[in-house]
């Protein structure tokens, strides 16, 4: 595929992971990120831009609706203007306002699930799964050993649950895209990840034992880690790819993906690398047959 997009990250769907786009009038498109991709591309300017909205219509259904001013973005990947116009900006907070349009009603009306998920450092968060997308999910996050805690009856009550265990435990909802990557350079064992997550787990099953609210039920159901996230994590390389993505030219041949960060070479036999492929998303480019000029390495002689 060649031309020039608008990029809106790594998306996981029930084929695998892939590089969202658009063109500049706003037809969506994608690139598979799988083993053997050759991805080339330029930046073809400088800061990000705004990646429009979305009008929800049902668990299954919403609508992608681009920036119609194609402007830089100012808030979370959106100007302003497309933030307000944004169904996802109730998502959450619904449980604690009330507020949200029809479409977005009848997607938080479905099963979600409650997990808990481990990175490559170790550190871990507390995070919702739609029923729909309950495995995606932790894919798309990057996890390294995950558990599903709790089964509740919509996105409502999950949601509620999920601030009350990260208000009574270490456990935060968010863990940064920059944190993944410095924790894949000095992994943990997948053995010890798995004891961290396990240990986790079982304090949130504990809490949801003595909570006093309808509409959930706790379960103990361990996510697999998909095969490509374990050839990331099992590569001897730890050294992050010493371009930034956000400038110049790229030829970036894929290996595997963990969540977003991919495990690259830039000639087939070369040194691999790890780069975070979100950090493209927002970022106006040019794909075709491009190459990464890399620094000249420093040989010591001493």
């Amino acid at each position: 595929m060649r031309g020039t997009f608008l990029c809106h990250g790594i998306v996981w769907n029930a084929a695998g992971p892939r590089l969202a786009l658009a063109s500049p009038d706003g037809i969506p498109a994608a690139v598979d990120v799988r083993e053997g991709t050759l991805l080339g591309f330029r930046i073809l300017e400088a800061g990000r831009f705004c990646l429009g909205s979305h009008r929800v219509q049902g668990p299954q259904a919403r609508q992608h609706v681009p920036c119609p001013l194609q402007v830089p973005a100012e808030r979370g990947g959106q100007c302003i203007n497309c933030f307000l116009n944004d169904d996802l900006r109730f998502l959450h907070d619904a449980h604690r306002s009330g507020a949200a349009p029809e479409g977005l009603r009848a997607y938080l009306a479905q099963p979600h699930w409650l997990y808990v998920a481990t990175f490559a450092s170790g550190t871990s968060k507390v995070g919702t799964a739609s029923d729909l997308r309950k495995r995606l999910r932790l894919a798309e996050q990057g996890a390294v050993a995950a558990r599903y805690v709790a089964r509740a009856e919509d996105g409502r009550i999950v949601r509620v649950l999920e601030d009350m265990v990260s208000q009574q435990t270490e456990l935060t909802q968010a863990v940064r895209s920059a944190a993944k990557l410095t924790g894949l350079q000095a992994p943990r064992s997948l053995a010890e990840l798995d004891d961290i997550n396990a240990d986790h787990a079982r304090t949130v099953r504990n809490l949801l034992a003595r909570v006093e609210l309808e509409g959930f039920a706790a379960v103990d159901q361990t996510w697999e880690l998909p095969g490509p996230g374990r050839r990331v994590i099992g590569s001897d390389s730890r050294t992050a790819y010493p371009l930034e993505l956000a400038a110049g030219t790229h030829g970036l041949l894929l290996e595997a993906l963990l969540g977003s960060i991919a495990l690259i070479r830039t000639v087939e036999g070369g040194p691999a690398y790890l780069a975070d492929l979100n950090g493209l998303k927002g970022r106006r480019i040019e794909l075709g047959p491009y190459q990464s000029q890399l620094p000249p390495v420093q040989v010591s002689l001493f």
